[in-house]
């Protein structure tokens, strides 16, 4: 390897991350149409229902029963990150907050000292497929964060600063290209503080086309991820098999082959912390993971009034958000 290029690694399930970030997941799911009531017009049968992982048809209802998804689930002690590419997402929390976010959405949750939520897939068209497309990012919290206020909301893709180049599209998720930076994210972030130059970019290059991705810091973490296309050129090293490249912190030319390219790019300065973590659940010791669990049997972090474990917001209700202090909004 070089300095450039510091390790190359195989995309498994999930995703290997470096630190900030703790987990990252593509979900490429080929869903037939709607029944009209959101769940698929197809057979259940012969699915392992909750925990149906195996990709049968080529789509899965992973947690969910009726409609694909996760059912209500706890977090406590870092964020996550729901990019979809295309496809919808339902999601509903144990604090109030509810939404529908779709193609080129992005919804930033702050999970702190924790809430349940959801995270159901609608199959909205009746008269077509349901494709669906996306990534679900995990982001630590530092120690001093981890029993913040639960906070998100929502990047809508209208707003999403995006940087167009001949054959190059990068969709800026978290970070800075030059003088252009992306939606602020949550106010207790790790990527609230430009100086830990966390970026989240998605990068599409057409065939034969180039893109510098710019230098960073010394001792930032950067881990790009190839995972559509047939090569990429990187620093006269040519990779022809989906990827995690980790880089180093100078500028590289990335450079598609005969076909068109697709990347995910996570950055950030690591917070260089102890991680504690059981399942949904991020801490820095063993006892604070305790609490944790005991804090959530107690009241489970603002219990679950909706009527299902797996809500939806109905056939014909578009793009929205209901944040945890009432307001609403619309793109």
């Amino acid at each position: 390897m070089s300095n450039v290029i510091k390790n190359i690694k195989p995309l498994g399930f999930p995703w290997v991350t470096q630190d900030p970030f703790l987990f990252c997941v593509f979900h490429e799911d080929a869903y037939p149409k709607g029944d009209g009531q959101l769940a698929p017009a197809a057979s259940l049968e012969g699915r392992n229902l909750g925990q149906d992982f195996v990709y049968k048809d080529g789509w899965n209802m992973y947690h969910g029963a009726k409609l694909p998804g996760f059912p209500a689930h706890p977090h406590r002690g870092f964020e996550t990150i729901t990019l979809v590419n295309q496809g919808w997402v339902d999601h509903a929390d144990s604090l109030g907050g509810e939404g529908r976010y779709a193609d080129g959405d992005v919804q930033w949750m702050t999970a702190g000292k924790g809430l349940q939520h959801s995270e159901m897939f609608p199959l909205m068209h009746e008269d077509k497929e349901n494709p669906l497309e996306l990534f679900q990012i995990w982001l630590n919290l530092p120690g001093k964060s981890k029993l913040v206020a639960p906070h998100y909301k929502m990047l809508w893709s209208e707003a999403i600063p995006q940087v167009h180049e001949p054959g190059v599209k990068i969709k800026m998720i978290a970070g800075k290209l030059g003088e252009q930076s992306a939606l602020a994210p949550p106010p207790d972030s790790w990527a609230a503080d430009d100086s830990n130059q966390v970026a989240i970019l998605s990068i599409e290059l057409a065939a034969n086309r180039q893109w510098t991705l710019p230098a960073c810091d010394s001792g930032v973490n950067r881990s790009l991820y190839f995972f559509k296309g047939s090569q990429l050129n990187i620093a006269g090293k040519v990779i022809e098999h989906a990827c995690v490249i980790e880089l180093g912190h100078q500028a590289v030319t990335l450079n598609s082959g005969e076909q068109p390219v697709t990347l995910l790019l996570l950055q950030g300065r690591p917070i260089n912390e102890p991680i504690a973590q059981m399942g949904p659940f991020v801490m820095n010791t063993q006892e604070e993971l305790r609490q944790t669990v005991q804090d959530y049997q107690q009241d489970q972090f603002g219990g679950w009034s909706w009527t299902s474990k797996e809500p939806n917001h109905g056939a014909y209700v578009g793009r929205y958000a209901r944040y945890l202090d009432g307001k609403d909004e619309t793109p």
